[in-house]
Order: C-alpha cells, then structure tokens, then sequence
C-alpha cells in the first residue's frame, strides 16, 4: 500500500457531500497516522476541535488517548493510523445517525482496504456497534478480542467517556488496550 492511495482517498473524501453532516463541517477529518500500520484506532466521529484542526482525535480525549498509547503500546500516533467512522462532524458533537454512518461507510471500508490493519481498536458504542454489526454496547463487549475480516477487533470505550466517567474505565480502558498490543504480538487469540 502506498501513501499516495491512500492521500488519493482522502482527497475524494474531502469533496464528499453524501450526507447532511457536509453541510456543517469546517473540513473532512479523513485520519491521520502511518500508511503501514499494523493498529487502526477507530472512532465514532469528529469534535468542534477536530473539525477546526482536520484530524481525529486533537482535544482532550486525544490527548488521553496519546498517553495510553505510549504507556499501553510503546506507540505514539505516528506508528499507528487513527480514523473515524464519520469523516464530518455531527452538530452539537451528537452520535452519527445510521443513515450519515452508511453513507459514510465506503471510506472507512476504503481505509481498511487500503491499510491492512492486523489489529482494530474501535474506542466507545458507534465504533464497535457499526463494525461488529450489533446492537450491544461497548460495556458488554469489551473485555475480549473478536475475529473480523481477518482482523482482531478490540473494543474499549471512547477516551471522552474515560475523562467523564467512573474510575474503573480507565483501568479498563488500560486492560483492552494491552489486548491490543498482544493480539499485535500474535498472541491475541478471540475470546
């Protein structure tokens, strides 16, 4: 995979106007990281702060996510790709609606295609109820890994519930993303 396919995307990305999110946006937050990572954190989609600057997670929430990777990962985002499931920023930070994620859906699949990612962190209920196709929340499904598409999918909650929330997600949080990092080590068996 080269970065110019993937910069390629991100430009028809740029242009998209096949939801109503594009109306609102200032920019399309497409991803940011390295073309031949072996780790995709995915989000649900971008913040007032994202939507400003162009790249996923850059307010709080990412900064929380930046120190978890190096203390959980030994990585910093620059060895890893991080997107979203919406590219433009849902008004008043609401959670995408179905129909923005499904018209959203063939650029992530884009990404995924293009990346080749061995190990998916989907961060909070959007990320992981979209990809594993459920309606169950991330409080039941984290804690273990799941086959998908030939990929370990691990799910953990957003940072932004981890900064609001009870202090036990952190810890949590924590545990998911040292699954992450053994499933990238090949150890990360399903279940």
């Amino acid at each position: 995979m080269t970065a110019s396919s993937l910069d390629v995307l991100g430009q028809e990305a740029g242009g998209c106007t096949r939801c109503r999110l594009a109306v609102g946006r200032t920019q399309v937050v497409f991803g940011t990281g390295t073309p031949s990572a072996d780790l995709l954190f995915v989000g649900e989609g971008p913040g007032a702060e994202e939507d400003r600057l162009g790249l996923p997670f850059v307010g709080r929430s990412g900064k929380l996510l930046d120190r978890l990777m190096g203390e959980e990962l030994g990585m910093t985002r620059d060895s890893c790709y991080i997107a979203n499931i919406v590219k433009c920023r849902p008004p008043g930070n609401r959670d995408p609606k179905p129909d923005e994620i499904e018209a959203c859906r063939p650029w992530l699949d884009g990404q995924l295609e293009l990346l080749r990612p061995r190990v998916v962190v989907t961060l909070g209920n959007t990320a992981t109820r979209t990809l594993l196709g459920t309606t169950e929340g991330v409080t039941r499904l984290r804690g273990r890994t799941y086959p998908w598409r030939d990929i370990v999918l691990v799910p953990t909650y957003h940072p932004a519930a981890v900064l609001r929330g009870r202090g036990a997600a952190m810890a949590e949080m924590r545990a998911d993303l040292v699954r992450a990092k053994l499933a990238l080590a090949g150890a990360g068996a399903a279940g």
